[in-house]
């Protein structure tokens, strides 16, 4: 397949296609991967650039290149007031041409859910299996249905703002994950008592106090991507004895999460150690069961062109997509 890739034509994937083609183990596989060849100095990441274009209207791009695909790419999505919309652009190294225009928002939710599913095998214990999950959208869907497939949860507890929403969620997510999942009132009473943590929410203030997580909680929060927004507060920075991050440079661009605790003081960026250098070894995930860990995702492209690799790969197998004028 890889030997004719230079003389198909470019394809147009949708979301339903995304739908089809993609599940939550072969992007889990995918972004490790990807990582795991970032760290080896085979794949470039850039982080997210942002540009206002009047109304309320912005424009988010974010791009990668990765030497063991073949293939480099970028994400371009915009929010407005009427919402937002994804696309990924993929192109050929060998070519230049392009390779595929895939719809995006399915692949990012699951590449992100996928990143906190590596970071969970790397950093929370071996028998974690309580999970609290803040938010009830599409990224807490993904994180859930990713911690998942990656340890053996017996329980989630699930908080949201929305009583409805709340309901909804836990009765999707239990069919979905074939686990029990309960709706519960109290922000607090999800943090505390928990083996794993997600925050996966669109909340500008600190959701629970830290001083509620248990010893050996590892959380992943993933919901902010501004520096003005933050999931977590400076408490639970304080506590935790391991920080893993996706990327320090995005971070440094868009962690909110971590700001006020550099401004008091409480964290500095040696303490934030990368995914990447946790899967090659050069840095511990979790080096004790009573050490509480945090994994901090702004997204990256790379994990977007990783995914969106495979997407295309099976799309040409299953001759889905339709072809475009060049």
């Amino acid at each position: 397949m890889n030997g004719d890739r230079n003389i198909m034509a470019a394809l147009y994937l949708t979301e339903d296609d995304v739908a089809w083609l993609l599940d939550i183990d072969t992007a889990i596989e995918s972004v490790e991967e990807a990582f795991r060849q970032w760290g080896s100095e085979r794949a470039d990441n850039q982080p997210r650039r942002r540009v206002q274009g009047g109304n309320g209207a912005m424009l988010h791009v974010l791009s990668a290149g990765a030497e063991y695909l073949g293939y480099t790419g970028f994400k371009a999505y915009t929010t407005s007031r009427t919402g937002a919309r994804f696309q990924f652009s993929l192109f050929d190294t060998r070519t230049g041409h392009p390779a595929a225009l895939i719809e995006a928002n399915l692949l990012g939710q699951m590449r992100t859910g996928a990143a906190s599913a590596v970071a969970t095998k790397c950093m929370a214990r071996p028998d974690a299996k309580i999970v609290g999950c803040f938010g009830t959208g599409f990224q807490a869907r993904s994180q859930l249905k990713a911690v998942c497939s990656v340890r053996r949860i017996e329980r989630v507890e699930v908080y949201g703002r929305n009583d409805e929403r709340r309901k909804l969620f836990a009765d999707e997510m239990a069919e979905l994950c074939n686990v029990p999942v309960v709706p519960v009132h109290s922000p607090e009473d999800v943090a505390a008592e928990k083996d794993i943590v997600i925050c996966a929410t669109s909340s500008h203030v600190p959701l629970f106090d830290g001083h509620a997580l248990a010893e050996g909680t590892h959380i992943n929060v993933i919901g902010s991507n501004y520096l003005t927004k933050a999931e977590i507060d400076v408490t639970t920075i304080r506590r935790a004895d391991r920080i893993v991050c996706d990327s320090r440079e995005a971070c440094k661009l868009e962690a909110g999460d971590f700001v006020p605790a550099l401004e008091d003081g409480s964290l500095d960026w040696s303490r934030v150690h990368e995914l990447s250098d946790v899967l090659h070894g050069r840095e511990t995930g979790r080096a004790h069961a009573e050490d509480i860990t945090l994994f901090k995702s702004v997204g990256l492209a790379l994990e977007d062109l990783a995914v969106a690799v495979r997407i295309l790969e099976k799309a040409r197998i299953e001759g889905i997509g339709q072809a475009l004028p060049f």
